[in-house]
């Protein structure tokens, strides 16, 4: 039963994703935005609401510990796990600009 679950929410989560990404496009072409600012706001805070509701839920329960559990854990893991998957999938053009100051002020904020 529990490998069914986990095979039902694989495919209603690409489902969803695929909602999320057709309507972000669409609502880009009926505002006259470029799709890279739809996809940096829109979609952007989308996909960080469920993190966010678990770390204000947490935090007003008294469990602090595991609100920044999940904020580090989301950020390794879009880093490392969906920026490698990216990469496995097509090569990335990295400027020798995010290698110097993008990651490491991205790293100082996550430790911070």
């Amino acid at each position: 039963m529990a490998i069914l679950l986990l095979v039902l929410g694989g495919v209603l989560l690409m489902g969803g994703a695929e909602f999320l990404v057709r309507g972000a496009s669409k609502l880009a072409v009926s505002a006259g935005l470029s799709p890279l600012v739809i996809g940096l706001t829109v979609v952007a805070y989308g996909t960080s609401m469920p993190e966010t509701a678990v770390s204000v839920v947490s935090a007003y329960k008294g469990s602090s510990e595991l609100a920044l559990a999940n904020v580090l854990g989301s950020n390794v893991c879009n880093v490392l796990l969906v920026l490698g998957a990216s990469a496995l999938i097509a090569p990335l053009i990295v400027s020798e600009q995010l290698i110097r100051l993008d990651v490491p002020v991205m790293i100082g904020i996550t430790i911070l």
